[in-house]
């Protein structure tokens, strides 16, 4: 399901690219390595940022092998990470004054500039073709033993209508709603945020001049500039991102103090990634996530937080949690994907008062999803899908 939703979104970028009068070339091979050698004879190459560990190198070896001049763009967040802070933020409390002072300076959209010659002569015997995105994702050899979802699209166009009805019919009620797990107040855009297929500044310019409350304008913002940008800051100023031992030390402690604690039913992988619980709104969540590739984040919570409660070992949960959600959601692999893991083991948030098995560490529990939702409407409606 990833490769072809980000291979959807490249179909638009080949397509919008070559409507303006450029040249679009989709080659096969190690990205800095291609990169390369397309730029022997140009004046320079302009990369766009990213985070994670693999983003990052590949950029150092372009910038390290170009015969020319390279130009690295942000257009990952609104506030480059530098600008917002020189370390890694303990929680979105010690990075809001910081991003609210600097966005100011970066919040401006920039204005297209029309290309004031077409490209001529550009194409290449090695330049590849988008037309069936299917058969290309085929052709790759690409692992689809998660499949592809049909009923959502990748792309900008894509992008574009989703935060179009997330303004008109959702953001309204985003203040209040965005909580509830069933009547469902949220914008779906991050898989496309993850694959670049909409900019965050054009998302926060949009949300600004929406005629709707200044509540949920504020709430949204929260989300999208302050929680994802400190998942930015994380992955960043964290070389370790993925690893357990990147946890605060307190919740390293207080988890395995309680590795031995009695957990009553224990799980393999296997069993959780086919449902197979003794929790039916876990089981239900698990289901979602499979079919949809998508999980409303008070669930995700509950999710990754029972997984704690289903594992002896917290190394190993934490192992699980990551490879499951990057498995099956279709934003998953994001710098959100690890610090939203993370904060399941106590990244980003503070000590609670001990309990079993899970110390200090924040906990969420099948009771406190029957007290704030239907949840037995969301597990009829997962078991349906």
């Amino acid at each position: 399901r990833h490769y072809t939703f980000m291979l959807q979104g490249l179909k638009d970028v080949a397509s919008e690219i070559s409507s303006r009068g450029g040249h679009f070339a989709l080659r096969l091979g190690n990205p800095p390595d291609v990169a390369c050698q397309e730029a022997k004879d140009a004046a320079v190459v302009v990369t766009d940022r990213g985070y994670l560990r693999h983003l990052r190198e590949w950029r150092s070896a372009l910038a390290q092998d170009a015969p020319c001049l390279v130009e690295m763009v942000e257009g990952d967040v609104v506030v480059p990470v530098e600008a917002a802070s020189d370390k890694k933020e303990t929680a979105a409390r010690t990075i809001r004054k910081k991003l609210h002072r600097a966005v100011s300076e970066f919040d401006t959209l920039p204005a297209t500039t029309p290309i004031a010659k077409a490209a001529r002569g550009l194409k290449d015997d090695k330049d590849r073709t988008l037309g069936d995105v299917s058969a290309f994702v085929d052709e790759l050899g690409c692992d689809m033993s998660v499949g592809a979802i049909d009923t959502l699209k990748g792309g900008q166009q894509q992008a574009e209508a989703t935060l179009k009805t997330f303004l008109t019919k959702s953001l309204d009620a985003y203040g209040d709603g965005r909580a509830d797990i069933v009547n469902r107040n949220v914008s779906h855009l991050s898989p496309y945020l993850h694959f670049g297929q909409i900019s965050p500044l054009r998302i926060l310019h949009s949300v600004r001049n929406a005629k709707s409350n200044d509540g949920s304008k504020d709430a949204f913002i929260e989300e999208m500039l302050i929680r994802r940008e400190l998942a930015v800051n994380f992955v960043h100023y964290e070389p370790d991102y993925d690893q357990f031992s990147a946890l605060p030390g307190w919740a390293q402690d207080t988890l395995k103090h309680h590795a031995k604690d009695d957990r009553g039913e224990t799980y393999s992988l296997k069993q959780l990634e086919d449902s197979k619980t003794d929790d039916p709104y876990w089981n239900a969540a698990m289901r979602e996530m499979r079919v949809t590739g998508y999980l409303h984040n008070h669930l995700r919570m509950y999710w990754g937080k029972r997984i704690i409660a289903y594992v002896q070992d917290p190394k190993r949960a934490f192992k699980m949690a990551l490879t499951l959600n990057n498995k099956y959601f279709l934003d998953g692999r994001d710098a959100n994907s690890f610090a939203n893991v993370a904060w399941l083991f106590g990244q980003h948030d503070r000590g609670w008062p001990e309990r079993d098995v899970f110390g200090k560490v924040r906990t969420m529990m099948p009771s406190g999803l029957k007290r704030k939702f239907d949840i037995d409407a969301y597990v009829k409606w997962a078991n349906r899908l």
